[in-house]
């Protein structure tokens, strides 16, 4: 189907495109199946919209307003250094699919759990060059980049953990 009488900066997956990002996704996390349309916005972020807006719907309802997000921002999407398609959840995503998610689980004790709240690298070797879902006890807290001797963070600033003044 085409969307050519729809000028958009949004823009919605097709079947084969959705099928693309589950491949991925089971590939990475163990997520099989996503239930809802997938948009992305801008080179690499992605919505999962699981509302009653049929395709055509959301672009004609962007021809009248500017639409800067529908549905949740879970995943960013891009490729790594040897043009592999790679996916980070966001901390949502990883909320979203919390029941689903089964490889690169990476179990955080208490103290890493504090400081990864914070926003800090952790120092440590996972053995894995991937994004990890990161998991307190039943929590899990969005996702890290693992590398050869550290797991970086991507907590956005605004939803760290505080450091406490004494």
């Amino acid at each position: 189907m085409s969307h050519n009488k729809y000028p958009s900066r949004l823009k919605i997956f097709n079947k084969k495109e959705k099928e693309e990002v589950e491949k991925i996704l089971e590939l990475q996390f163990g997520i099989k199946k996503i239930n809802g349309m997938i948009l992305q916005r801008g080179e690499e972020r992605l919505f999962l919209f699981q509302g009653s807006l049929s395709e055509n719907q959301i672009y004609e309802l962007e021809q009248t307003i500017p639409i800067e997000r529908i549905g949740i921002y879970f995943a960013k999407i891009s490729e790594d250094k040897d043009g592999k398609t790679r996916i980070r959840l966001s901390i949502e995503g990883t909320h979203i699919f919390s029941e689903n998610i089964n490889k690169n689980i990476f179990e955080l004790t208490e103290k890493q759990t504090e400081d990864w709240m914070k926003g800090n690298e952790l120092q440590i070797a996972t053995g894995k060059k991937d994004f990890l879902v990161m998991k307190y006890k039943d929590n899990l807290l969005g996702t890290g980049k693992a590398s050869e001797n550290k797991i970086s963070n991507f907590i956005p600033k605004n939803r760290r953990l505080k450091e406490k003044n004494n």
